[in-house]
């Protein structure tokens, strides 16, 4: 089986290679990345628990879900695919904003992603994949932000890099847009 290959970019999002995953976790290289926040109608957040055998950051609770994009796939197309091989559904997804962050790993590894943060509305309860999540729970953002800041090794790094980067922004745009889906 071929690695899966991540898209270089610069700070503009630009796309300046390709290189197989693994090598650019391991030099810390800047490549394109999304992570999907599906809520229901109550306005709660659907977040997953990683799988006890991913190679990092297993079994910490994190967004609805989030990868790379392929070579020539949009942001859009990447969410749906990821949100359906992760979470047995899909959905409408809105690409909001994109930010850069990176974030080491014990393992050795680093994420440096142009993350793209995509917002959609499901309200059923996902069939996970348990390759990829061992578990999921709805949540309101105020309950992930208190538990984010009582409990936060439970979380992903990314995911609270997002959460506190983004909290308005994804606060704002729940409660503005939500029912344009």
């Amino acid at each position: 089986m071929v690695e899966e290959q991540v898209i270089l970019v610069d700070t503009n999002d630009n796309q300046i290679g390709l290189m197989p995953k693994m090598e650019a976790h391991e030099k810390a290289l800047l490549h394109r990345a999304f992570s999907v926040f599906t809520f229901n109608d109550k306005g709660e957040l659907l977040l997953q628990q990683r799988a006890a055998d991913k190679y990092h950051s297993p079994l910490l609770w994190t967004n609805t879900c989030c990868s790379h994009q392929r070579n020539g796939e949009t942001s859009l197309e990447a969410g749906k695919r990821r949100l359906q091989e992760e979470m047995g559904f899909t959905c409408e997804l809105e690409d909001v904003f994109s930010f850069i962050y990176k974030a080491p790993f014990d393992n050795g590894l680093t994420e440096h992603e142009l993350d793209h943060v995509l917002i959609g509305k499901f309200n059923l309860n996902p069939v996970v994949n348990p390759e990829e999540v061992e578990s999921f729970k709805w949540m309101s953002l105020d309950a992930v932000k208190a538990e984010m800041e009582n409990k936060p090794e439970i979380y992903t790094e990314w995911f609270k890099i997002i959460f506190k980067e983004s909290f308005e922004k994804i606060t704002n745009y729940k409660s503005r847009k939500l029912d344009f889906l």
